[in-house]
């Protein structure tokens, strides 16, 4: 049974462009290899053609599991987001009631996670100690490390 999964519209199209060049220009270049490698003589000893074989297999089998994903993506529809509350593709402004450390973090479907970006995934503990949570409300979060205590400062969204 196939997973739906959501996704943003940027996320999305990252998933299509990467599909796109998955058909177009890596699949020609192997099938350019193949086509080389078979000029070269007998294919029983032909160490060329049998790698060319296999990244074709593998090739095929990343494009086939792209395909399925993409068929059941889902784009959240972000204007029936409510905004009093914090929901995936809320930005929200944290502090940490311990060192009094602020935070900003954007809860985003967990393929399109980027801590770097400030992006975190919505199944991440942190997030999931925030879902559901309005400004002003006290948090524990429960973390490798241990309980931290956080306070929701602001919510605003993604876009």
């Amino acid at each position: 049974m196939t997973e739906v999964k959501y996704y943003t519209q940027e996320g999305l199209a990252k998933l299509k462009a990467e599909l796109n060049h998955l058909i177009n220009v890596e699949r020609p270049s192997i099938s350019q290899q193949i086509a080389e490698a078979r000029d070269k003589g007998d294919l029983s000893e032909n160490a060329e053609y049998d790698a060319a074989k296999n990244a074709q297999g593998m090739l095929e089998l990343k494009i086939s599991k792209l395909q399925g994903t993409i068929r059941n993506a889902r784009i959240i529809d972000e204007s029936k987001l409510d905004t009093s509350k914090v929901l995936i593709l809320s930005t929200v402004k944290i502090k940490n009631l311990t060192n009094s450390a602020e935070m900003t973090y954007t809860l985003v479907p967990e393929n399109e996670a980027d801590i770097k970006k400030g992006r975190i995934s919505v199944s991440s503990p942190i997030a999931q100690g925030l879902l559901g949570k309005k400004v002003g409300d006290k948090v524990e979060v429960t973390v490798p490390s241990g309980k931290i205590p956080f306070e929701v400062v602001s919510i605003s969204r993604l876009i």
